[in-house]
């Protein structure tokens, strides 16, 4: 899910600061004591409470003392990995490094998910809000949100930015080719997904041997997850309603 693994950024200058705090490896820990010298560490802000985020964070607490933790709260999911975390509130501008850097909620992949903005280079650390070569997992279990996720993308296309720094895979310095691909691909699964349930592909199991035909065995799981996305979705906007294990086109219920 994670690809070749994650990236942590680190922001030098008066208030040291890094962008994710990863999974607490102690490789992860040797590369931030090597890149940070004999500076301190100020503060971790966390893009959002998926495991591959923050469970490094007692693991770095534990390592590098004084260190402020700082996201927007999740209560429920934030206690798996248990750190004094600070709240962070969208729009909030937070000092870091040198300058400052301003907290953007984008909810969609998780509730919580926070990009951090950098107006000055037009600098986006986007988290897992995009990554290049493939598209973002909405979990439905997790409190994913596919509404949410389409809106948060249209917001950073407004920042105009000029490239976006994720926490997996390389820089994507082509931003608004790549999330306006996003939001057109969306689409066009939502549209695969109304055929499905037209079709007589009415339970999400069914909608996901369709839509996703020969995907491998371990991502089916992950696939279906999406397709409960799109139904949510659907379902608030009127146009797909929920029958028990069923779900249909609204045009398909009778009064």
């Amino acid at each position: 899910m994670t690809g070749d693994g994650n990236w942590t950024w680190l922001i030098p200058g008066r208030v040291p600061t890094l962008i994710d705090a990863g999974t607490g490896e102690a490789a992860h820990l040797s590369a931030l004591d090597a890149a940070l010298g004999p500076t301190k560490l100020s503060q971790v802000l966390v893009t959002h409470a998926h495991t591959d985020h923050a469970s490094g964070a007692p693991a770095i607490a534990a390592h590098l003392h004084e260190v402020r933790f700082r996201k927007m709260l999740w209560p429920e999911r934030d206690a798996r990995w248990p750190v004094r975390y600070e709240p962070l509130a969208d729009g909030q501008a937070i000092e870091a490094g040198d300058d400052s850097v301003m907290a953007i909620h984008t909810p969609g992949h998780a509730p919580d998910h926070l990009v951090f903005w950098h107006e000055r280079t037009r600098t986006l650390f986007c988290g897992d809000l995009a990554v290049k070569g493939t598209t973002v997992w909405i979990p439905a279990n997790l409190q994913g949100d596919l509404a949410a996720y389409l809106a948060s993308l249209e917001r950073v296309l407004a920042l105009e930015p000029e490239r976006l720094l994720p926490a997996h895979g390389a820089i994507i310095d082509d931003p608004a080719r790549v999330l306006r691909g996003y939001i057109d691909h969306r689409l066009e699964r939502e549209q695969q997904i109304l055929d499905a349930i037209r079709q007589g592909d009415v339970t999400p199991d069914d909608i996901t041997a369709r839509v996703y035909r020969g995907l491998k065995p371990q991502l089916v799981p992950m696939a279906r997850e999406g397709v409960v996305a799109h139904l949510v979705k659907l379902e608030r906007e009127g146009r797909a309603v929920r029958d028990g294990e069923r779900w249909l086109p609204s045009t398909m219920i009778r009064s």
